[in-house]
C-alpha cells in the first residue's frame, strides 16, 4: 500500500500524541485510510465542471490548490510592503481566515461530521481521544496545503521584503490560526445541533459552499484592483470594541516585535493570539461528548413544512399559469430549485455573480471618466444579469435525483408542454424575478426612473430569451438526467447562446438612441415578439 509523505512526517513527532494519550498506530491507520479515500473526492469548487474520468479525479484536492495560489496574490500588497503591521496584516489574516474557515465547511465539513463509521470504529477498543486525533489532523493536514497554497508567494515576498522575523512569526501564527478556526468550526457545529436539526446543519454548509464560489468569482475582480485602493499611510483608530476583531488579535505580535509598540492594546491582542487557540482546544476537549451525541441528529430528516395558503400567490399563479397541470408542475420546479442542494450549489453562486457583474462593469468604464448618470445608456449593463439564464436553463433539465423520473410515465399526462412551461415559469418568478427587481430598484437610484422603459424592456427580453436558452439546449423534460452528464458539448452551447443575448443589447441601443420614443418601441415589439415565441415553442404536443 501507498504511504503518504505526511503521514512520514507525523511519525517524526509521534511523541507528542503519545504524551497526549493518544494510541498513534490507531491513528495513523485511521489516516491512512481517510487519505487514500480522499484521492477520489473532488473539492467544491470544482463541482461544477463537466464529467471526469476516475484519474482526472484522483488528487482532485491538491490539483485545486493553483486556484488558492492565484488569490494568494491580493496578500502580496499587505505582507510584502510598508511597516503599518496592524492595519496591514489585519486585513491579510481577515482574508486568510475567510478563505480557510469557508473552505473548511464547504470541503470538510463531512470529514467533522462524520457519522458513517461509528458502526466500524465504536465496535473496537479505540478510545473516543485517538478517533478525535485522527479526525482533527485529517483536517489540519488538508488546511496545511491549503494555507501554504494561499500564502506561499506572499510570505516569500515578506521574506525578502520583511525580513526572517517577520517570515517565522507568519508560519507560527497561521498554524495557531487553523487550529483555532478547525475548534472554532467545530464548536458553531455544536452549537447549531444543539439547537437545531440536521436539516439546518446542512442547509447552512450548503450555502457556505454557494457563498465560497461566488467568492472565488469576484475574488478575481478584487485581485485587479487590490493594488489600486490599498494605501498603507493610513492611520488606525482603535475603539473599546476593536479587542473583539479576531485578525487583529494576529496582526499584533508583528507591532510588538518589529515595532516595538509596547501598548496595551498590542500587548493584550498579542496575548490572544496564543492563548486563545490553546483555550479553544481545551474547550473543544471538553464538548466532545455532546458533539457525537449531537451528531446522531444528521441521521434524522426532518419534516418537510407546508407552504400557507397565500390567495395573493393563488392569484398570481393562475394568471401565470393557465391550466392546473402547468400550476402543478410549477409548484413541483420550484421545491425543486429550492431544496435540491446539488442543484443550488451549481445555480447560485452564477446568479450571485449576475447581480455583481453589472456594477462591475459600471465601475470600470466610469472610474477613467467623469459620468453624467443622468444621461449615461451604462444602465444596459443590466443585460449582464442575464447571463445567468443559459446555465440555469441547462441545469433544470439534470438533477441528483433523475432516477425518480420514472414518475412522468406514471403520470396520466397527454403531453410534457405543461411541465416545460411550468418549470421554465418557476425559474423566471423564483430565481431571476427577485435578482432582477433588486437590480432595477438600484439603477433607478443610479439612473433616475427615466429607464423605467428600459428596465421593462430588459424583463421581456430575459423572459424571451429564456426560450431562445430552452430550444437551443435542446429542450429536455425538466430533472431527468444525472448532472456528470453536463458535457462539453453543452457548455459550448451556453457560450454560443451569448450571441443572441448580444444582438438585443445592440437592438436595444440602436433603436434608444437613433429613433424617437426607441424605447417604448421596443417594449412593444418584444411583447409581442415574446408571446408569439412562447405560443409557437410550446405548442401542445403528445408524449412518446
Amino acid at each position: 500500500m501507498k504511504d503518504f509523505k505526511t503521514l512520514q512526517l507525523l511519525d517524526k513527532i509521534q511523541f507528542i500524541f503519545v504524551k497526549m494519550g493518544v494510541d498513534y498506530e490507531i491513528m495513523r491507520k485511521i489516516l491512512h485510510i481517510k487519505l487514500t479515500m480522499d484521492e477520489r473526492k473532488v473539492p467544491t469548487i470544482f463541482n461544477q465542471s463537466s464529467k471526469k474520468n476516475k484519474e482526472e479525479q484522483k488528487y482532485g484536492y491538491i490539483k485545486s490548490l493553483w486556484i488558492y495560489v492565484l488569490m494568494g496574490l491580493m496578500l502580496i500588497p499587505f505582507m510584502g510592503f510598508g511597516q503599518n503591521y496592524l492595519f496591514q496584516m489585519s486585513i491579510a489574516y481577515a482574508m486568510i481566515i475567510f478563505i480557510i474557515m469557508t473552505t473548511l465547511i464547504s470541503d470538510f465539513s463531512s470529514v467533522l461530521l462524520d457519522v458513517r463509521d461509528r458502526s466500524i470504529l465504536s465496535t473496537k477498543p479505540i478510545s473516543a481521544k485517538t478517533i478525535n486525533a485522527a479526525k482533527f489532523m485529517h483536517i489540519f493536514i488538508y488546511l496545511t496545503y491549503l494555507t501554504i497554497a494561499f500564502t506561499a508567494i506572499p510570505l516569500l515576498v515578506g521574506l525578502y521584503k520583511q525580513g526572517i522575523v517577520f517570515f517565522i512569526l507568519t508560519v507560527l501564527l497561521l498554524i495557531l490560526i487553523n487550529i483555532f478556526i478547525v475548534v472554532l468550526t467545530a464548536i458553531l457545529y455544536i452549537a447549531i445541533l444543539r439547537f437545531f436539526d440536521g436539516e439546518k446543519l446542512k442547509d447552512l454548509i450548503n450555502y457556505v459552499q454557494i457563498g465560497l464560489s461566488l467568492m472565488l468569482m469576484i475574488g478575481y475582480q478584487v485581485l485587479i484592483r487590490s493594488f489600486e485602493f490599498v494605501d498603507f499611510d493610513m492611520v488606525v483608530t482603535f475603539h473599546w470594541w476593536s479587542i473583539f476583531l479576531i485578525p487583529m488579535w494576529f496582526a499584533a505580535p508583528y507591532e510588538l516585535l518589529l515595532n516595538g509598540d509596547s501598548s496595551l492594546f498590542t500587548v493584550v491582542c498579542s496575548i490572544f493570539a496564543v492563548v486563545i487557540p490553546i483555550i479553544s482546544i481545551w474547550l473543544y476537549l471538553k464538548l466532545i461528548p455532546t458533539f457525537e451525541r449531537n451528531l446522531q441528529k444528521l441521521l434524522n430528516t426532518s419534516k418537510s413544512k407546508k407552504e400557507k395558503n397565500n390567495r395573493l400567490k393563488t392569484l398570481l399563479l393562475t394568471i401565470i399559469c393557465r391550466t392546473n397541470e402547468e400550476r402543478a408542475f410549477y409548484r413541483f420546479a420550484s421545491l425543486m430549485m429550492k431544496q435540491e442542494r446539488e442543484f443550488k450549489l451549481k445555480v447560485y453562486p452564477s446568479l450571485g455573480y449576475s447581480f455583481v457583474i453589472p456594477f462591475i462593469f459600471i465601475y470600470t468604464f466610469s472610474r477613467s471618466e467623469d459620468v453624467d448618470y443622468s444621461v449615461s445608456m451604462s444602465y444596459l449593463n443590466i443585460y449582464f444579469s442575464m447571463l445567468i439564464i443559459p446555465s440555469a436553463v441547462l441545469l433544470l433539465g439534470y438533477s441528483g435525483k433523475y432516477k425518480a423520473a420514472w414518475i412522468y410515465k406514471v403520470f396520466p399526462l397527454k403531453n410534457y408542454t405543461d411541465l416545460k412551461k411550468g418549470s421554465l415559469k418557476a425559474f423566471l418568478i423564483k430565481l431571476y424575478s427577485p435578482l432582477y427587481i433588486v437590480l432595477s430598484i438600484i439603477f433607478c437610484f443610479i439612473f433616475g426612473t427615466r429607464i423605467i422603459p428600459d428596465l421593462l424592456s430588459v424583463l421581456v427580453a430575459s423572459c424571451m430569451y429564456t426560450v431562445i436558452c430552452y430550444i437551443g439546449m435542446g429542450s429536455k423534460i425538466p430533472f431527468t438526467k444525472p448532472y456528470n452528464e453536463v458535457g462539453d458539448a453543452q457548455s459550448w452551447k451556453t457560450l454560443i447562446l451569448l450571441i443572441p443575448l448580444g444582438a438585443l443589447v445592440g437592438l436595444h441601443y440602436f433603436l434608444t438612441t437613433h429613433i424617437s420614443y426607441g424605447a417604448i418601441i421596443y417594449l412593444l415589439v418584444l411583447v409581442i415578439t415574446n408571446f408569439v415565441l412562447w405560443k409557437l415553442t410550446f405548442k401542445r404536443t403528445k408524449t412518446a
